[in-house]
C-alpha cells in the first residue's frame, strides 16, 4: 500500500475514503447534498443575467496529479471522479457535499495514462496508456490499491482511448490505439472478441448507446453501429481542415457528434443523410492579436462535453477558457475568463450539476514548454441556474 504515498496521506488516514459497494450505489440525493457547492438561489439568478460566466465558486480538487492530465471521467452511478495523467497514474476521488475531494483509489501504468472510463454501473474503472496496456480496478470487490489492478487489453502501440459499450447484450471494453485498430474486449477473456481496422492512428473516441465515433490522424472519422461492431457504418474526413483533437457524441440523443480541431473551430455533424442539412461549424477559442486588429491568435479545442440533461455542450481549449453552447439555437450560452493555463480535459457529472475541468499542459507547444511552474490542477465548477439550459424555443408566426 506504499504507493498511496503520492496522495499525501496513509491509507488508514481519516482523509482516505476507500470506495465500498454501498457507496457505489446510485444516489437519489445528489441535487440536495451538493447544495453547498452550488450556492444559493440568489447567486443562481444573478449568474443567469449575463453571457459572461464567473469562476468565484469553483473548487480545486485536493491532492491532484503530479504531471499533465489526459482525461477526466465522472462515475455514472456515484459521486466519484477518475483522473488519468502523464505521471502513469489514474486517481479516483470522492466528492463530498461541499465540493471537497478526497482520494479513494488508484491504479498505475508503466507509462503515461492516456484515458480512463467507468463501467456502466460504476463498480469498475478502466484505463489505457502508453505502455500499450488496458487495465481494470474492481472497486466493488474492495480493490483500491494499484497492486489489485488487472490487465484486460493490449495493443501493438500505445492505447489512446477507451470506452465501455454494450455489444450483443454484454458489457465490452472498447480500446483505440496508435496501431490503427479498435479492439473489443470481453473481460472474461484475454483475447479481443473483435477488431476494426481504422484509417490511421486513433486520437479520440466516444461511445453512447449503439454509436461509436472514432477520430484518427489525417482527419478521418469512423462512425460504427455497435450492432455490427466489425465494420464502419460511415467513414468521412472531418469537415474541419486541421488535425482533430476530440469527437464527442450528442447527449441525450445519440444522433450525431461534435468535432474539435487545432484550428479553433468546432463542427456539429449528424450521422444520417436526412439530417445533413443541420450540419454546421463555428469558430471558437480565438483571441484578437494585441498588436494587429486584423489578426487572431488561434487555439486548439481540446475537449467537448455534453450536458447529460439539457443536451447543450461545452468547449474548452488551449486558450485557457471554456464556453457553454446550444447547438440547436446555434448560440453561445456562457463564456468564462481565462483560468491560468490550457484546459486539457472536461466532464459533467451524471446530474449535470458539476462541470470538472483540468488546467494542465496540453503539449501543444512541445516538451520544452512543460515547465515546473505550469499549473496542474482539477477544478469543479458548480453549474448554477440557467448556465447550461438551452434557449427557449420560439415559434414563427
Amino acid at each position: 500500500m506504499s504507493s498511496y504515498g503520492n496522495y499525501g496521506r496513509a491509507p488508514n488516514s481519516s482523509q482516505q475514503r476507500p470506495i465500498t459497494v454501498s457507496r457505489l450505489a446510485p444516489s437519489n440525493t445528489t441535487n440536495t447534498t451538493m447544495s453547498g457547492l452550488f450556492g444559493s438561489a440568489a447567486t443562481a439568478a444573478s449568474s443567469a443575467t449575463s453571457t459572461q460566466g464567473e469562476l468565484s465558486k469553483d473548487v480545486q480538487v485536493a491532492n491532484g496529479p503530479d504531471d499533465s492530465i489526459s482525461n477526466l471521467a465522472f462515475s455514472p452511478a456515484s459521486d466519484h471522479l477518475a483522473v488519468s495523467s502523464w505521471d502513469n497514474k489514474v486517481r479516483i476521488y470522492s466528492i463530498d457535499q461541499n465540493g471537497q475531494s478526497s482520494p479513494a483509489a488508484m491504479l498505475e501504468h508503466q507509462g503515461p495514462a492516456l484515458d480512463c472510463c467507468w463501467s456502466k454501473d460504476g463498480t469498475k474503472i478502466f484505463s489505457v496508456g502508453a505502455d500499450k496496456a488496458g487495465r481494470m480496478l474492481d472497486l466493488a470487490a474492495g480493490h483500491t490499491d494499484p497492486s489489485k489492478a488487472q490487465q484486460v487489453a493490449v495493443h501493438d502501440q500505445p492505447i489512446r482511448s477507451c470506452a465501455m459499450a454494450t455489444v450483443g447484450g454484454s458489457p465490452v471494453l472498447v480500446t483505440g490505439g496508435w496501431d490503427k485498430t479498435i479492439k473489443y474486449w470481453d473481460l472474461r477473456s484475454d483475447k479481443p472478441i473483435g477488431m476494426l481496422e481504422c484509417k490511421d492512428r486513433v486520437y479520440t473516441m466516444d461511445v453512447k448507446d449503439n454509436m461509436l465515433v472514432v477520430g484518427t490522424a489525417e482527419r478521418w472519422i469512423h462512425v460504427v453501429n455497435l450492432v455490427n461492431p466489425g465494420a464502419s457504418y460511415k467513414t468521412i474526413q472531418s469537415p474541419l481542415k486541421w488535425q482533430t483533437r476530440v469527437c464527442t457524441i450528442f447527449s441525450p440523443d445519440a444522433n450525431g457528434y461534435a468535432v474539435g480541431s487545432i484550428e479553433g473551430r468546432c463542427a456539429i455533424q449528424y450521422v444520417e443523410e436526412k439530417d445533413q442539412s443541420n450540419n454546421f461549424s463555428f469558430k471558437c477559442h480565438r483571441q484578437q492579436s494585441p498588436t494587429d486588429r486584423n489578426m487572431s491568435n488561434v487555439y486548439a479545442v481540446n475537449a467537448i462535453s455534453f450536458h447529460p440533461v439539457h443536451g447543450t455542450f461545452s468547449t474548452s481549449g488551449a486558450d485557457g477558457t471554456f464556453h457553454f453552447w446550444d447547438k440547436d439555437a446555434k448560440h453561445r450560452l456562457k463564456g468564462y475568463p481565462e483560468v491560468g493555463g490550457t484546459i486539457a480535459a472536461t466532464d459533467f457529472d451524471r446530474t449535470g450539476n458539476i462541470f470538472a475541468y483540468a488546467v494542465s499542459y496540453d503539449w501543444s507547444k512541445g516538451y520544452q514548454h512543460n515547465t515546473a511552474q505550469y499549473p496542474n490542477k482539477i477544478m469543479l465548477h458548480p453549474v448554477i441556474g440557467d448556465e447550461c439550459k438551452p434557449r427557449p424555443k420560439t415559434t414563427k408566426r
